[in-house]
């Protein structure tokens, strides 16, 4: 296991398929396919991906209106590789591109970590699918 961890905003060369599989070996897999988490990213305000042995070892994404209010979601390390700084290292990059704005995100573990970047717990939460989760129609209007 290679200490060096790579950073990037770049997503022309991930390996979709990769963090699927990745993403679903450690136990966290939503349902997206590789096309899904695709656009997901793609559909993204900004993004971090960090890479061990050109292995994708931990995601953040950001949503954003660019003036005041934004959304942190998917953020995940490789279980093998937490505590390390690495989660970390990805939100505070995302807060780069985010000054001014109302960061939010929802969790229901890892609270003292968000914590310790300055997140504050706000009760109620509320949430509703429309449809059938991961039914509609992509940005491409492809199913």
């Amino acid at each position: 296991m290679s200490n060096e961890v790579k950073y990037s905003t770049a997503l022309e060369n991930v390996d979709w398929q990769q963090m699927k599989s990745t993403l679903a070996a450690d136990c966290f897999d939503n349902g997206r396919t590789p096309r899904q988490l695709r656009e997901s990213f793609e559909n993204s305000y900004a993004t971090a991906i960090a890479y061990a042995d050109e292995r994708i070892i931990g995601t953040a994404r950001v949503l954003s209106d660019g003036v005041c209010n934004a959304y942190i979601v998917d953020v995940w390390t490789l279980t093998t590789y937490r505590r390390r700084g690495i989660a970390s290292t990805m939100i505070k990059m995302l807060f780069a591109k985010l000054e001014g704005e109302h960061v939010y995100l929802f969790t229901d573990d890892a609270i003292e970590f968000y914590e310790q970047l300055g997140f504050k717990p706000q009760p109620i939460g509320l949430g509703k699918v429309v449809g059938q989760w991961l039914q509609g129609e992509s940005s491409h209007g492809v199913r």
